[in-house]
């Protein structure tokens, strides 16, 4: 019990801070009342499954990292968390920006900000596999949602584990559960870009037999940041769970409905090798420029403990995206003269759904004297996309970057193209894996594990339909590490593994397309004391047989472009370094080339800075006196930056943006109004408006995104 004055405070968990969605119960004191008290403080980790899983900025296990409840420290790879509290502080309005604070992960190209898509040391896309929700792969386009209780990072090689996939590594979106303690709350927030969003996050026991539900809507309608553009989303998402002794069920729905801009940023001007010298809130397409859609996500799992040591864990996962959009699309520019061509696109009846099963199981066994922790299963995986109807309008030079008009091109006249219509990839994959951790005494670790995959993958497009590719293959993919605790709470480690993904393409494929495959190399170290988690890194990655677009005479067409190199060095540390000082700090050195390939070889990987550095630190000013009330003041600030962005036009060309750096702030104020307990809670978002550049894509003509300018928050959070 800490004491401050007249004040009571009571801290759970060894920590200070409030943890998102648990309520803080402060009481107001009245003026001239100096025997007024302020009654406990009750801080509750808002995790159901362990509660030295999360510390405030500080997580020590992840499930991502080895499929069972292993240690972090025990790990033979690199793992960042970002955890609940961190979420709660900074507010982010994507998966993007949640991980912009983990070192060697950036945002991809994501296709004019309607689908996730995240590089991790260098690779991925925004259809890689490497999206779970839960464990279970997700096609939902934003993973991102008011469910969100926090984000594990899995980095490198990870197939042995998750089947098909880059090697840059897998993230995992863990939801928010249901309790066994009544939480109910209400959130109303503000934005300086014009807009309001609502929330309802209700969870708590059924009964006394150990049911608990939990239900959170939510809907968001917020003013685009640019010249024009809105965006909206609705999510209901109930859940229920049965805490038994030995058993645990559970089932989670999520329903979103969303409309976005699609918003593919601005462009380079190969005059100069920098974006064109137009203000940074000009778009250069319609306000019809939008994607509307909805998605669904169901997850059932099972955990049942067989005795002290054997666990057995299963699941059904499936998730479904549909959508639409509009778009006029910049085809090329005229630098000189500014005209633009440009051309009215679009997707209708968009859909994508992915099943997937999983069943393992977790024991440990003595043999010889000698602990194994083994985890073993099988896993299946449907991954169906089909885009139905495909619009293409005849193009035209109506419009001027320098001097826009808008308005001057409309959908009228764009017509179904057979051609690229029915575009479809269909993927079936199978999977059975082992693997075990050998605690060869109190310091020495050894990890081996092997998975085959037997996988079918069909791809193409057009009416009549044309297969592009066609594709059945099993694959064995190996992965081996080796722990030294030179102290409990400090180790060393090496890893080796390896990854894999099917190519296969809806656009015409110049040559064969054998399977991309790539391996990894690993050695680290990670402190793990009560108050900070570190990890430092070094890695190398080298990938073959990678598949890029090229566009020959307006059309796109893949090819094999030879092998990827990635290595560097990644620092990653996070938790308390003082009893009311929190820390969130990363470091990145990463050098991604390509080799081998008539084009690009030397060229760097896209959307992949050399360098890339964060610090965000908060600080717990304790209870204050705002006029007669009293309350718990945390505030916060942090600051991230990177060096020169490479972006290349698929021909060899490379350029290079300016180095980006941005500032973010928030204060929190955790009080009791009229016998209410009320979290208000500020946030800044690029604090100093700078202009910074976050992604790029597109062959031939260039386009970059642009990093979202300054945004004021507000949000208030009744508790009751």
């Amino acid at each position: 019990m800490l004491t401050h004055g007249a004040i009571a405070v009571d801290i759970q968990n060894d920590q200070t801070s409030r943890q998102s969605g648990s309520p803080i119960t402060v009481a107001a004191g009245s003026a001239g009342n100096n025997e007024n008290v302020l009654p406990t403080v009750s801080v509750k980790a808002n995790r159901d499954a362990d509660p030295k899983a999360e510390n405030g900025y500080q997580a020590k296990r992840a499930s991502v990292a080895s499929r069972s409840d292993a240690a972090l420290i025990d790990v033979p790879q690199a793992v960042t968390v970002v955890t609940s509290q961190f979420i709660q502080d900074r507010q982010p309005s994507s998966l993007a920006e949640s991980l912009d604070t983990v070192s060697g992960v950036r945002m991809g190209n994501t296709l004019g900000g309607t689908l996730d898509a995240i590089i991790k040391r260098g690779f991925g896309d925004n259809r890689d596999n490497s999206m779970l929700r839960d464990g279970m792969l997700s096609v939902q386009p934003r993973n991102f949602t008011p469910t969100t209780e926090r984000v594990e990072v899995l980095k490198g090689p990870s197939s042995m584990l998750y089947g098909s996939m880059d090697p840059g590594g897998v993230i995992n979106v863990i939801s928010k559960k249901p309790l066994l303690e009544t939480q109910r709350s209400v959130t109303v927030s503000g934005s300086s870009y014009g807009g309001i969003s609502e929330q309802v996050d209700l969870t708590g026991p059924i009964g006394d037999s150990g049911l608990a539900y939990r239900l959170i809507a939510d809907h968001q309608r917020t003013n685009y940041w640019r010249n024009f553009g809105e965006t909206t989303q609705s999510v209901v998402a109930p859940s229920l769970a049965w805490y038994g002794r030995d058993t645990t069920l559970s089932f989670a729905y999520e329903h979103m409905n969303y409309s976005v801009p699609i918003d593919r940023g601005t462009i380079i001007d190969p005059r100069t090798g920098n974006p064109v010298a137009v203000p940074k809130d000009r778009r250069f397409d319609e306000a019809y420029n939008v994607s509307a859609g909805r998605s669904d996500a169901v997850n059932l799992r099972f955990e049942h403990r067989l005795n002290q040591d054997w666990t057995l864990r299963g699941g059904y996962g499936f998730s479904r995206s549909y959508y639409n959009d509009w778009q006029a699309r910049v085809l090329s520019v005229n630098y000189n003269t500014g005209v633009a061509t440009r051309r009215v696109d679009s997707t209708q009846n968009g859909v994508q759904s992915a099943h997937t099963l999983t069943f393992n199981a977790e024991g440990k066994v003595q043999w010889g004297g000698i602990q194994h922790d083994i985890v073993g299963g099988v896993d299946y995986m449907r991954n169906y996309r089909v885009l139905a109807d495909l619009y293409r309008g005849p193009s035209n030079t109506q419009f001027n970057i320098y001097n826009p008009v808008y308005g001057v091109l409309t959908p009228a006249g764009s017509k179904i193209s057979p051609a690229d219509s029915d575009q479809t990839d269909k993927l079936i994959s199978r999977g059975i894996f082992l693997q075990d951790s050998i605690h060869l005494d109190s310091r020495w670790i050894v990890l081996a594990g092997l998975r085959y995959e037997y996988f079918n993958e069909l791809t193409g497009k057009g009416r009549p339909f044309i297969v592009g590719s066609q594709v059945a293959a099993g694959r064995t993919t190996p992965r081996a590490g080796l722990v030294y605790k030179l102290a409990p709470d400090w180790s060393m480690y090496a890893s080796y593994s390896e990854s894999f993904k099917p190519n296969t393409s809806i656009a015409t494929p110049i040559g064969t397309l054998p399977p991309e495959l790539a391996k990894g190399y690993e050695i680290g170290s990670k402190l793990e004391t009560e108050q900070l988690t570190a990890t430092v890194a070094v890695f190398d990655i080298q990938k073959r047989n990678i598949q890029t677009t090229e566009t020959i005479g307006g059309i796109n067409y893949t090819r094999n472009a030879g092998k990827a190199r990635s290595r560097g060095l990644e620092l990653d540390a996070s938790g308390r370094i003082t009893r009311d000082l929190s820390l969130v700090g990363s470091y990145a050195y990463t050098e991604a080339r390509y080799a081998d390939d008539p084009k690009l070889a030397g060229n760097p990987l896209p959307n992949t800075p050399k360098h890339a550095a964060s610090l965000y630190l908060t600080r717990d000013f304790g209870v204050s006196r705002v006029g007669p009330v009293e309350g718990r003041v945390r505030a916060g600030v942090g600051a991230r930056v990177f060096s020169s962005l490479p972006v290349g036009d698929g021909t060899g060309k490379v350029y290079h943006l300016p180095y980006g750096r941005v500032m973010d702030a928030f204060m929190s104020w955790n009080t009791l109004i009229e016998g209410q307990a009320i979290d208000w809670q500020l946030n800044v978002k690029n604090l100093f408006d700078s202009t910074y550049y976050t992604s790029s894509c597109c062959s031939g003509t260039p386009f970059v995104s642009i990093g979202a300018a300054r945004e004021v928050t507000l949000s208030a959070k009744l508790n009751f």
